[in-house]
């Protein structure tokens, strides 16, 4: 770079010289820079190929599409420090000091970034046992919702009403995860105490074959409907419970078009459900007033 200067006749500009050198090494480095960083994506893009290729199940897939952003994210942030640090030394800033300075004022605030420490350590934990991925429905920290994004930092989530939350690693203790391999979608269903209750079964299985029928659920149910009978019972009613082996991603969907066909067969059946009614209780207009009384037993009064 330098004959190209001295050749063109401009060797005696002061301090031309070094200003073309230097330029010349920044944009080197800059070049280097982006060329690592184009040959890290397609070498990371070209691993996610060869891993999908293989017939990966979406458990699979999922954990494959975390681990390529996670992995793009620790490359970026590498390259990115690299650079900086060539950068500076081109320029005549000694690197030197600025880690000398960086250690003593690592012990001064290393007490406020142990929070720091404990988010990249938990992230770690977090994906190499695969316990969250993107796409995953899940409950962490008091918060519930699909996992956009996944970081060594923190977690991502949109819930059902679009809010997103961003979740630092390391306030997670828990993780309820309900999209690791299967879901139950799980109906709950209050029938009145005048009702039999192998007809109340019977019209259940009834309602879920038809659901197993029907073309557009077929693919998302797994098993029959499992009926686990009365599961409790109060004044107003009991409650049957019932449940469907689903596709995670299906669940939501196959409850509620169960519960709207356990409604229309309940109907069909004469089978009724449990709701309130009014009780009036008239005594003599001499002696005491009208009484009105809440009865929540269909079958009262």
């Amino acid at each position: 770079m330098k004959a190209i200067v001295v050749g063109l006749g401009l060797g005696e500009i002061p301090y031309l010289l070094d200003f073309v050198e230097i330029t010349w090494r920044v944009a080197l480095v800059l070049i280097l820079s982006w060329v690592l960083w184009s040959v890290c994506k397609h070498l990371i893009m070209h691993l996610r190929e060869r891993a999908e290729a293989r017939g990966a199940s979406a458990d699979e897939l999922k954990r494959i599409d975390t681990m390529t952003q996670v992995f793009r994210y620790v490359a970026r942030v590498v390259i990115i420090v690299v650079t900086v640090m060539l950068l500076l030394g081109e320029l005549g800033i000694s690197i030197a000091p600025l880690l000398a300075t960086a250690s003593i004022a690592g012990i001064a605030i290393g007490f406020g970034v142990q929070a720091l420490v404990k988010d990249y350590f938990t992230g770690m934990v977090l994906l190499l046992e695969n316990q969250i991925r993107n796409g995953d429905y899940v409950d962490v920290a008091g918060k519930s919702g699909t996992v956009e994004e996944v970081t060594l930092r923190y977690v991502r989530l949109r819930d059902y009403d679009g809010v997103v939350h961003f979740i630092p690693n390391g306030l997670i203790t828990t993780v309820s995860n309900r999209s690791i391999e299967y879901a139950n979608a799980v109906v709950s269903i209050n029938i009145a105490h005048g009702n039999d209750i192998d007809t109340a079964c019977a019209a259940l299985r009834e309602a879920g074959a038809a659901l197993r029928a029907d073309p557009q659920f077929a693919a998302a149910i797994l098993g029959e409907l499992d009926i686990a009978g009365v599961e409790q019972w109060s004044d107003s009613g009991m409650m049957l419970r019932a449940r469907f082996k689903v596709w995670p991603q299906e669940m939501v969907a196959v409850k509620r078009e169960l519960l709207k066909r356990v409604k229309a067969v309940f109907l069909a059946r004469g089978i009724d459900l449990p709701c309130a009614q009014m009780v009036l209780v008239g005594g003599k207009a001499s002696d005491r007033p009208l009484r009105v009384a809440l009865n929540e037993n269909r079958e009262g009064g």
